[in-house]
């Protein structure tokens, strides 16, 4: 990736997409076992309980098939936040690269990117046997507290870019508030008082960061 004047952090689930991934993996599961992932996502997203506690675990109770990551990857496209396209076009047009950050799955995730046009994504990559099935997974910070915030600080060191503008939903885009120079709580499908408290703005289309990109280089004092 080239070094980009200024960097544009997106999460992914229900942020870029309507879904959670690792949800969605579950409802092939049944209804029971989406009942129980679900409520341990949810706890997660609202910060009652640590990410990592339960990341390791829903993986081992679904068992997600390589083929059932195809299907996710499909229901990401099919459920794609509406502005979200012309969005990051409008923002790589002024001059914004976007990277995903997300805690969920990068074989999921890929042809979201691919349709956005984001070559970028740090996420957890599943691991999957010769006959499709679950094997693990490659540890990402993303899956734990603190991590997105250490991924911010890597890409900063690497890319060295002039401002970073981050925008997502839950408890772990959060703690991005202080890594970045603005933090856009996002909440067309999830409404979280603590980040629509903790953020420096909150919006519920992707469109609606157009205008805040635009008074960047400056954000860093316009926002503080």
């Amino acid at each position: 990736m080239e070094a980009p004047a200024k960097l544009l952090i997106l999460d992914c689930d229900s942020t870029l997409s309507a879904i959670e991934g690792i949800d969605e993996l579950a409802r092939l599961r049944g209804p029971e076992c989406f009942r129980e992932i679900e409520h341990m996502t949810r706890e997660a997203m609202e910060g009652r309980i640590p990410l990592e506690s339960v990341f390791g675990r829903r993986l081992e109770i679904i068992q997600p098939r390589l083929e059932e990551a195809r299907r996710v990857g499909a229901l990401y496209l099919r459920e794609v936040e509406p502005t979200a396209r012309e969005t990051i076009a409008a923002a790589k047009a002024a001059g914004w690269a976007p990277v995903i950050v997300s805690g969920g799955f990068l074989q999921a995730i890929r042809p979201l990117a691919d349709f956005l046009g984001i070559a970028r994504i740090e996420a957890v990559e599943l691991r999957f046997d010769a006959a499709g099935r679950y094997a693990g997974y490659t540890p990402h910070p993303a899956t734990r507290k603190g991590g997105k915030p250490e991924v911010a600080r890597r890409l900063r060191a690497e890319l060295k870019p002039a401002r970073i503008v981050a925008v997502g939903d839950g408890a772990s885009d959060l703690e991005l508030r202080d890594e970045v120079d603005l933090f856009v709580g996002f909440g067309r499908y999830a409404e979280r008082p603590a980040v629509q408290a903790g953020a420096h703005r909150f919006v519920r289309r992707l469109d609606e960061i157009l205008p805040l990109l635009a008074r960047c280089p400056d954000c860093s004092d316009s926002f503080s």
